[in-house]
């Protein structure tokens, strides 16, 4: 399992999403137009908003990859929803020790997202891509490279990813809330 102390040293060095897009701001363009085409619906924003557990979350991406560029901007949605939803930005080959130890399939894949509780106890890792991306992508049988960041992909697809992470985020926070050793420090 993933080290806390490690996992907290990483998440300290990473970047609010602005800062992220700020490092190239050459390939942020995708990122900004996806990200201003989606928007959570009244209800995604009540669940989110209703997460009383502090969060971390921390993405380990890279702001050249289609997969980031087509999901990142939904997590940031999803945490714009919540100020106890604390999400950071490290690029994979910056933090590649860390990276070393999130490899899915045997890969650096990106984007991964590691969740904590409030005490960086690790509590999941996600990622590389939801089962609504790996349909959409099966369906238009691109193989196994990433998609273009500027290949627009279809909404109902973005929706359903978008539903797939929020699942995820409160699939999370549930555990959070239920958590005895949680519970007992809240007094909840």
């Amino acid at each position: 399992m993933l080290d806390r102390t490690l996992l907290q040293s990483v998440f300290s060095r990473g970047l609010r999403y602005d800062q992220y897009l700020a490092t190239d701001p050459n390939r942020a363009g995708g990122w900004n137009s996806l990200f201003d085409r989606v928007s959570l619906t009244a209800l995604q924003r009540e669940e989110i908003a209703s997460f009383t557990r502090d969060m971390k979350v921390l993405v380990v991406s890279g702001i050249w990859c289609g997969d980031c560029v087509q999901q990142g901007p939904l997590l940031a949605h999803i945490a714009a929803a919540n100020p106890r939803i604390d999400l950071r930005w490290v690029d994979r080959d910056v933090e590649a020790e860390f990276s070393e130890q999130l490899k899915i399939c045997g890969g650096g894949r990106v984007p991964v997202v590691v969740f904590a509780a409030e005490d960086f106890e690790p509590c999941a890792i996600a990622g590389d891509r939801t089962l609504a991306r790996y349909r959409g992508l099966a369906r238009r049988q691109l193989g196994a490279s990433c998609e273009l960041p500027w290949a627009e992909i279809p909404s109902d697809e973005t929706a359903a990813v978008l539903q797939e992470w929020l699942n995820e985020f409160e699939r999370v926070q549930w555990m959070l809330r239920l958590s005895p050793r949680l519970r007992q420090k809240h007094g909840d």
